[in-house]
């Protein structure tokens, strides 16, 4: 095998290392066991002079479990490892730098998919320990927040500013804007709250970050917390991530003890205190005011718009809400620049997105990558098409509100106004695909039953829309010969979709009938009734 050296600092490699993930994906394809296994022969095998390091993934799930050894060349990375092939592996690798053996991938950091890649936000995810600060510093951590000590809270907006970031859970407003809004507030109790109820389909990105480098987040929220005067951050976990939050309280924890939390964090005269919130499985708390409610013991129901978050937040006191992949992004933008991060990307999006690759497809994971690249060449070049060997038919980017995209739109480039020229979005940038077996009518009824049940039930159009988006849906796909009721139905279903849009407080309601419209729009065959030996198959 043709192995070409890496990168990495050599300095750091002096003992060997044996790196598999504790992230959930990985465990759910059996890293424990794998690591279990490693453990096992490290222990029996004093001479091997290694340690286990349970390290985030590297996101290229279709691998996992990987297993990765470090060289003074650089990491060998070997997948999918199954905990038979352990044994050999480690034996082999832990005393040579180079070794063939059929599982052996070569430098992780030279793999073509991994190599092509832009890593800022996740430069760190699958190569430090998450929980350990001395292995986060040592791999840049902290510089950004040495860099805001030393700045006035209004520079440290500007240089945000500067950067063109936006909010990557999916509304993308301009992150500097909201914290000036939150900075120009009058001088008292401030909040940051960092929104981590991922629910969308296709999405996980929050997730890997905070089990791979939670401490880039919790980094980014106490420079949040100098650039407008907050000494208090929440993150707010969705329930269904118990490894995250296991990881995060043991992160806060270390870094509390390293005096980067609490009070006179760094010698500094500035405090911040940061804990972990749970959800209680409602998407609706995704959107930031239905959050904040949960967040204050309440029900999570929308607010009103306004008074803005910004200004009357939290307890109705003034709060930055940031998605977790926005405030992870900050520790680069105040270590490097803001024009650092804003020479990445196209147009008014700047910097990079972390795309999440997900359905039928191939190569599933996670790719960061600067704005601009096409949706086509994401899918074909880093995805490799559908798994099941089929045509791709359908894509939806954007997580369960998102439109369904047709092939003629595949070279639409990942650019929040290039998408949203087409009717789309690109939301937290997952994308789910789907192969020609995709029945388009029954996606659209997804949408609308979707809506149904995640609906916080405030606002009419949103509570009753969907339901009655659910039952048109079916009588346009019921097996019933006369076209008028059928055409009549559609342009019910359209007017529906106009109400919904125009008339609900927040986007799910609003949102919901993007991928119904696209579904009607680009694959109208689908609506049509079917033969009834056709609907018995």
């Amino acid at each position: 095998m043709n192995l070409s050296p890496s990168t990495e600092n050599s300095m750091a490699l002096m003992s060997r290392k044996i790196f598999v993930s504790l992230d959930t994906t990985a465990r759910s394809k059996g890293s424990d066991k794998v690591a279990t296994q490693a453990e096992n022969i490290l222990n029996s095998q004093p001479d091997l002079e290694a340690k286990l390091v349970r390290n985030g993934s590297r996101g290229m799930f279709w691998l996992e479990p990987l297993l990765e050894v470090n060289t003074p060349k650089g990491r060998v990375a070997y997948g999918p490892v199954k905990p038979e092939d352990v044994s050999e592996i480690i034996n082999q690798q832990c005393f040579n730098d180079i070794v063939e053996h059929p599982l052996c991938l070569g430098f992780t950091e030279e793999l073509p998919w991994f190599k092509s890649q832009q890593r800022l936000t996740f430069a760190r995810v699958g190569i430090i320990d998450p929980i350990d600060v001395d292995d986060y510093i040592n791999h840049g951590g902290f510089v950004g927040l040495t860099s805001a000590l030393k700045k006035t809270a209004q520079q440290i907006v500007d240089e945000v500013k500067e950067s063109g970031l936006r909010g990557r859970g999916g509304a993308a407003f301009p992150t500097g804007i909201k914290w000036q809004t939150v900075l120009d507030e009058p001088e008292q109790q401030k909040y940051i709250v960092c929104n981590a109820d991922e629910g969308d389909s296709g999405t996980f990105a929050d997730r890997m970050l905070m089990e791979g480098d939670p401490l880039v987040l919790i980094e980014g929220m106490i420079i949040a917390g100098l650039s407008v005067g907050a000494n208090q951050g929440y993150i707010y976990l969705r329930s269904e991530y118990p490894q995250a939050q296991r990881i995060l309280n043991l992160a806060i924890e270390n870094a509390q003890a390293k005096g980067y939390l609490g009070e006179n964090i760094c010698g500094s005269k500035h405090s911040f205190h940061l804990e972990v919130r749970l959800g209680a499985g409602a998407y609706i708390c995704g959107e930031e005011t239905s959050l904040l409610e949960s967040l204050e013991g309440k029900r999570g129901l929308v607010r009103a718009k306004p008074p803005l978050p910004a200004i009357e937040g939290l307890f109705g006191q003034p709060t930055v809400v940031n998605n977790v992949i926005s405030l992870a992004s900050v520790p680069y933008i105040l270590s490097h620049g803001g024009a650092s991060y804003r020479d990445f990307g196209m147009g008014r999006s700047r910097g990079t997105l972390p795309i999440q690759l997900a359905g039928n497809i191939a190569q599933g994971g996670l790719v960061e990558l600067a704005f601009g690249i096409s949706l086509n060449e994401l899918l074909q070049q880093y995805g490799k098409g559908c798994k099941s060997k089929r045509p791709m038919r359908s894509v939806q980017v954007g997580g369960p509100l998102g439109a369904y995209l047709p092939e003629e739109q595949w070279h639409t480039a990942l650019d929040y106004e290039e998408f949203a020229s087409i009717g789309a979005v690109l939301g937290h940038g997952g994308i789910v695909v789907f192969d020609d077996t995709v029945d388009m009518a029954a996606q659209a009824r997804f949408a609308m039953e979707f809506c149904e049940v995640e609906s916080c039930g405030k606002c009419t159009p949103c509570r009753i829309g969907s339901v009655r988006g659910v039952e048109v849906i079916d009588k346009i796909i019921k097996n019933d010969n006369n076209e008028q009721i059928r055409q009549d139905n559609v342009n019910l279903l359209h007017d529906l979709c106009d109400t919904m849009e125009y008339g609900s407080l927040c986007a799910m309601g609003g949102m919901t009938p993007f991928p119904v419209r696209s579904a009607l729009k680009y694959f109208p065959d689908d609506f049509l009734p079917q033969p009834s030996t056709e609907k018995a198959q």
